[in-house]
């Protein structure tokens, strides 16, 4: 296939390095100086500097350009960025296949990723959703990961999952978008939480605990949002979150781990340099939950250290001073 990336963050030139070596792949940038710094290195400099990028990738900052003859648009920008995307290839004359590979609620509405589209693509737009445990470097560097494909159109997600599919990035096809993109969404926040008791030393127990009612928090909002128990218990859900909960590489928990330490969010968010989803997201996940009645106590302490200046460790007290109740209640 001919597949343009939208998005030369992390993710996004993951994936084209990733895809290129059996596909004819563009990365597009929306910034000129960018494509042009990409081009001369070799390198993506800002967002995965250690990964060399292969000769046969194309680079670009011209959209139009990057679409012409493109048979999938895989979008990789962050959540917030995705509407004014899905626009500009909305209006190409002819439809063309989309994927969307963020993670996290449009600001203000709290709508998930495929809400979005519905508003902003065609019908003849077909599109679906790429998700599950990932770390960019890891992909980038050809280590095995596996992935869910979603789609409304089930056929679609087959086919786009085979194509994508090779030895070392295992794509399962779905036709839950709402439970692939709630669990994509909500892990960020609770790798959060789980980086505020790492870094408060709370141990490998606590982490435990918290990963497991974290996710009885996920299946609560995606059952009310229409997703299946068996997609958050699977890849995009379960797979998700631990590795997200756990993994050095994941800058939603280091975000916690800072926050531990007393240092400032804008400190935090400079230091990291990346984008950090669950910083944004847990504003929409608080909302949503108060809005359907929706029983999240550690996403509602997340969004309090953050947004209400909480001190981490108040709000993991706080956490801890809950009444006792029934576990599947």
């Amino acid at each position: 296939m001919n597949i343009a990336i939208l998005g030369a963050g992390a993710w996004g030139t993951a994936l084209a390095i990733s895809l290129s070596a059996r596909h004819r792949a563009t990365l597009w940038t929306n910034e000129a100086a960018h494509a042009e710094e990409m081009s001369a290195a070799r390198r993506n400099q800002r967002f995965l500097p250690d990964m060399a990028l292969p000769q046969e990738l194309q680079l670009s900052a011209d959209l139009d350009a990057a679409l012409a003859d493109s048979d999938l648009a895989l979008i990789a920008v962050p959540a917030s960025a995705l509407r004014a995307v899905l626009r500009r290839v909305a209006q190409r004359p002819a439809p063309v296949p989309v994927i969307w590979a963020c993670k996290g609620f449009e600001a203000d509405t709290a709508l998930l990723p495929h809400q979005v589209a519905a508003e902003t693509l065609p019908q003849t737009f077909p599109c679906g959703v790429l998700s599950g445990p990932s770390f960019a470097q890891e992909v980038a560097r050809g280590l095995p990961t596996a992935l869910t494909l979603a789609s409304g159109n089930g056929e679609f997600a087959r086919q786009m999952a085979q194509s994508l599919h090779h030895a070392r990035l295992r794509i399962y096809s779905s036709t839950d978008m709402a439970g692939v993109e709630v669990g994509g969404a909500v892990k960020n926040v609770l790798a959060i939480a789980a980086g505020i008791a790492d870094g408060l030393g709370f141990g490998h127990n606590a982490r435990a605990a918290l990963i497991t009612r974290g996710l009885a928090e996920m299946m609560r909002l995606g059952l009310k949002l229409g997703g299946s128990a068996e997609t958050l218990g699977g890849l995009s859900g379960v797979g998700d979150l631990v590795l997200t909960c756990t993994g050095d590489l994941s800058r939603n928990r280091q975000v916690g781990m800072l926050l531990a330490q007393r240092q400032s969010l804008p400190d935090i968010l400079h230091r990291l340099g990346h984008v950090a989803e669950g910083v944004y997201t847990v504003r929409e996940v608080y909302r949503l939950a108060q809005r359907l009645g929706v029983d999240m106590p550690i996403c509602a302490a997340v969004y309090r250290v953050l947004y209400e200046q909480v001190p981490a460790a108040s709000a993991v007290e706080a956490l801890l001073s809950r009444a006792p109740s029934s576990e599947f209640n």
